[in-house]
């Protein structure tokens, strides 16, 4: 059984949003995100993967398609695949995320 303590696993850099993987398969990933005031994801596609950002803390400006939206810890969103999405943190506050993409893309 793999178990991981999130809260342990956080990290931040001022140079760039910080991924950290959690788990990982040949089918999904599930990672954490770490984002200072100000860092953001690049707005991206993945043709053929969904993918799930759930706010642990902070507040994330999130993009989805053409709609636009701040979430708060506790709420979620689905990047369906195809659909344009990014998420920047425009708040002071340190932004975390739990992200997890179905299938997993190939790079």
């Amino acid at each position: 059984m793999q178990i991981v303590t999130v809260g342990a696993r956080a990290q931040c850099a001022d140079e760039k949003m910080q991924k950290i993987s959690l788990f990982e398969t040949d089918r999904f990933f599930f990672d954490l995100y770490c984002l200072k005031a100000g860092q953001a994801q690049k707005v991206h596609a993945h043709a053929g993967s969904d993918k799930i950002y759930y706010v642990l803390g902070g507040r994330a400006t999130v993009r989805v398609g053409n709609e636009q939206q701040e979430l708060v810890a506790g709420q979620a969103v689905l990047a369906p695949a195809g659909a344009e999405h990014g998420v920047t943190n425009a708040a002071e506050e340190l932004l975390t995320l739990l992200v997890f993409m179905a299938p997993k893309p190939t790079h």
